[in-house]
């Protein structure tokens, strides 16, 4: 194993500490976390750059149609995602009570569609003739 390997997985795992706890602390906290005299701003920097998650993560399951058997570990890494969200979307609902119905209307797509979608995609999968 190289040096340089070395130090780009120790840089990767120091870097990842950010993300990890900045979205554990947003799933927990909510949006109260954004505080501050720029909370409006705050609030906005903070939507678009999910907002922009959120879309490459739909390009990216987009991306894996054309031959979506092969696919499994992208959809697993994805669904993933989504449901992580989701389970931070219930945490809102238990702590502040209902989202307006569009919201509603994304937990079912997290905590149900997408789960129920990587079941069946990987059932699609183990069903294909290997070549």
């Amino acid at each position: 194993m190289t040096l340089e390997r070395r130090l780009l997985q120790g840089a990767v795992a120091l870097a990842s500490a950010v993300p990890i706890l900045a979205g554990v602390a947003g799933m927990i906290i909510g949006p109260s976390m954004a505080g501050g005299s720029a909370a409006a701003q705050n609030l906005d920097s903070h939507f678009r750059y999910l907002s922009g998650l959120l879309a490459m993560i739909g390009l990216l399951f987009l991306a894996s149609v054309r031959r979506i058997e092969t696919h499994g570990a992208r959809f697993r890494l994805l669904g993933a995602i989504v449901i992580t969200g989701g389970i931070g979307r219930a945490l809102g609902w238990v702590e502040k009570g209902p989202p307006g119905g569009e919201h509603q209307a994304a937990l079912v797509m997290e905590l149900l569609v997408v789960p129920v979608l990587m079941l069946w995609q990987a059932r699609v999968a183990r069903n294909m003739p290997r070549k």
